[in-house]
C-alpha cells in the first residue's frame, strides 16, 4: 500500500513539473482527469444491425384471365308511370303497395257521377241530332217531286238539300262528344297497363287529381329482365374489342357477371344488349347496357353495382401480389431479391388487378424472386432474411399456387 502511494505521489510530482503548477494537489486533480478521462472516452465497438426479417416468392408464369370491371347501376327496361288522364277525386285505392300486378288489374278508381252526366247529356244531343236529320231527310223526300212539277221553286228543294247535310254533320258531332265522353267515364278506372311490381301510391282517397296537369299516382317495374347501365372507358373498350376479336367472338358474345353491393354475385350469368353509337366528348367514356334474368325479383331498379367481364386468358403471365407492389411518384417497382441475397429495386409496368393480384406486363420475368411483406424494412443493396410465407393461390381455375422461394 505504501509503495502505491510513493507511486502516485511521484507521478503527481511529474505532472507538476510539466504543467508548472504551484500546488500539488491541483496536479494530482489534472493527473486523475488526463487519466480517467482517457479511459472514458474508449467507447465499445457497436454490433452491425441484423438484416431485416421479410417475406419472399418466387415468380412464375400462368395462365392470367383477362377482365375487366365495370360500375353503374341497375333499371327496369319498363318503368311505366300511372297517371291520371282526367280530374276528378280519387274514391278508392284498390291495390297493395309493393307488391306484383298484372296487366288489366284496377288501381285506382275516381268518382264517375260527373262523367256519367256529361255521357248522358251527350247521348241526349246525339238524339236531337239524329231528329233533326230525319225531319230534313223527310222534307227533301216530300218537296223533291213538287220541284219535278214546278209546284215549288227550286230554292226551296235545294234548301232541304243542304238542311240534311248540316244535320248529317251535326250527327257526326255529337257522336264524337258521346265517345269522347265515354273515354273520360272510362279514365275513371285507372287499370295496370303492363305486369310488373308497383311502388308507393302517390295519391289517397279524397285527392283530387289531374287538375291542370296528369298526376302522377303510382309506378310499375317490370323486373324480369333487368338491365345494368355503365359507361366504360375509350381504352376498355378497345382493349376488350381486341381481345374478343383475336379469338374470332363478337363483344356481345361475352360472358358478364353482376356483383352486387354487398360483394355477393348474380347467379345467373348476363350479357351485352346495347352499345351507344358515339363516346361522350365531355367524359370519354361510351355508354353499355347489360341484361341479366331476374326470375326471382332479387334485383330492383336503382341499385348499384359492378360487372365483371371476362376476356378470356392470357397465356404465360406474370402474376404477383398487389401488396408486393410500391408506387412512388406515379412509378411502380417491386424489390428484387438475388442469389446472394440482398435487395434491389425494380421498376415495372402493371395492368390489370384481380383477386389480390396485379398483372405485371414488363420488369419481372418467370424465376425471379420479390419480396412480398416487409417492404418499408428493405434498403437499396442490403442483404434481406427470408421468412416462411404461406403458399398464394391465383384466384383462375387453371391457375397454378405461387408458393415462396425457400433458401
Amino acid at each position: 500500500m505504501r509503495n502505491s502511494k510513493s507511486e502516485f505521489q511521484t507521478r503527481v510530482f511529474r505532472v507538476a513539473r510539466l504543467v508548472r503548477v504551484k500546488s500539488v494537489a491541483a496536479a494530482g486533480g489534472i493527473f486523475l482527469t488526463l487519466l480517467f478521462g482517457t479511459t472514458a472516452c474508449k467507447k465499445p465497438k457497436e454490433a452491425s444491425a441484423p438484416a431485416p426479417l421479410v417475406k419472399t416468392m418466387v415468380v412464375k408464369a400462368t395462365n392470367a384471365s383477362m377482365a375487366t370491371e365495370i360500375i353503374g347501376q341497375l333499371d327496369s327496361p319498363e318503368n311505366v308511370q300511372i297517371r291520371a288522364r282526367v280530374e276528378g277525386f280519387v274514391e278508392e285505392v284498390v291495390f297493395t303497395e309493393g307488391t306484383n300486378v298484372t296487366a288489366g288489374q284496377t288501381l285506382f278508381l275516381l268518382d264517375k257521377k260527373p262523367f256519367l252526366e256529361r255521357l248522358s247529356a251527350a247521348n241526349g244531343a246525339l238524339g236531337e241530332a239524329k231528329a233533326a236529320l230525319n225531319k230534313y231527310e223527310k222534307d227533301v223526300a216530300r218537296l223533291k217531286p213538287l220541284a219535278e212539277k214546278r209546284a215549288i221553286p227550286q230554292q226551296d228543294l235545294e234548301n232541304a238539300e243542304a238542311s240534311v247535310d248540316v244535320g248529317k254533320a251535326a250527327v257526326v258531332t255529337a257522336e264524337a262528344r258521346v265517345q269522347a265522353a265515354e273515354l273520360d267515364l272510362s279514365y275513371c278506372t285507372i287499370a295496370a297497363p303492363i305486369d310488373g311490381l308497383i311502388g308507393a301510391k302517390q295519391v289517397s282517397a279524397g285527392e283530387l287529381v289531374g287538375r291542370g296537369e296528369p298526376t302522377l299516382l303510382a309506378t310499375i317495374s317490370r323486373l324480369d329482365p333487368i338491365w345494368f347501365y355503365g359507361a366504360i372507358s375509350e381504352a376498355q373498350y378497345l382493349k376488350a374489342e381486341n381481345a374478343v376479336r383475336s379469338k374470332g367472338r363478337k363483344v356481345s358474345e361475352l360472358g358478364v357477371s353482376l356483383i352486387l353491393a354487398d360483394a355477393s354475385v348474380h347467379p345467373e350469368k348476363g350479357h351485352f344488349v346495347f352499345f351507344d353509337r358515339a363516346v361522350d366528348v365531355k367524359t370519354g367514356t361510351l355508354r353499355i347496357r347489360a341484361q341479366f334474368a331476374n326470375v326471382k325479383g332479387r334485383l330492383r331498379p336503382g341499385m348499384f353495382g359492378r360487372i365483371a367481364v371476362d376476356l378470356g386468358q392470357r397465356p404465360d403471365s406474370i402474376l404477383v401480389p398487389e401488396r408486393a407492389v410500391a408506387e412512388l411518384q406515379g412509378k411502380n417497382f417491386v424489390w428484387l431479391v438475388n442469389s446472394e441475397n440482398k435487395a434491389s429495386q425494380r421498376p415495372i409496368e402493371i395492368g390489370d388487378a384481380t383477386d389480390g393480384y396485379v398483372q405485371v406486363m414488363t420488369g419481372l420475368k418467370a424465376g425471379d424472386r420479390i419480396v412480398i411483406e416487409g417492404l418499408q424494412k428493405v434498403r437499396e443493396g442490403g442483404a434481406v432474411q427470408e421468412a416462411q410465407a404461406p403458399e398464394a393461390k391465383l384466384a383462375q381455375a387453371d391457375t397454378a399456387e405461387m408458393a415462396p422461394s425457400k433458401k
